[in-house]
């Protein structure tokens, strides 16, 4: 397979995605082509490529079965070019995921869109520290709320 194709026609499609859901308006449609054409679509593309390179079909270059129970063995996965493309895509697809959920839940709370911006693209390069990010502006947005309108 060509590896470096995958990753690079993956990888430029979920930054296109990154981009329409930082810029575009969050109107249903956009929302659900993000959900369903963007996350989807780098699910099933992880999907399709995991299963045969799992059960060997399709040759990852590691040489060896893959081994998720050892840190070796999941270090000679991802070292290999199959391996790092699919665990690249399967950040991708999950990432994606979790910042569709920081965006529609930052809308929900009334978060301004130049705030999301910045707490995305800390998703989007460093996953769970975005999503920390983002936790901890909404607890903090969400007991300033609490105190002002629960009177003491």
């Amino acid at each position: 397979m060509n590896w470096d194709l995958i990753f690079t026609i993956t990888n430029n499609y979920a930054l296109l995605m990154w981009l329409l859901l930082a810029f575009a308006p969050r109107r249903a449609a956009i929302l659900t082509g993000l959900f369903y054409g963007g996350i989807g679509l780098l699910a099933g593309t992880y999907a399709v490529i995991i299963i045969p390179l799992m059960t060997g079909l399709i040759d990852g270059g590691s040489g060896a079965a893959p081994d998720f129970t050892t840190l070796t063995g999941v270090q000679q996965l991802l070292s290999s070019p199959g391996g790092a493309t699919v665990g690249w895509i399967h950040y991708l697809a999950f990432d994606l995921f979790v910042g569709l959920w920081v965006a529609r839940n930052a809308d929900k709370y009334g978060f301004a869109r130049w705030l999301q911006i910045p707490i995305l693209l800390f998703v989007l390069m460093l996953g769970p520290l975005g999503l920390v990010l983002y936790l901890l502006l909404r607890f903090t947005r969400h007991n300033k709320v609490a105190e002002a309108v629960i009177p003491e």
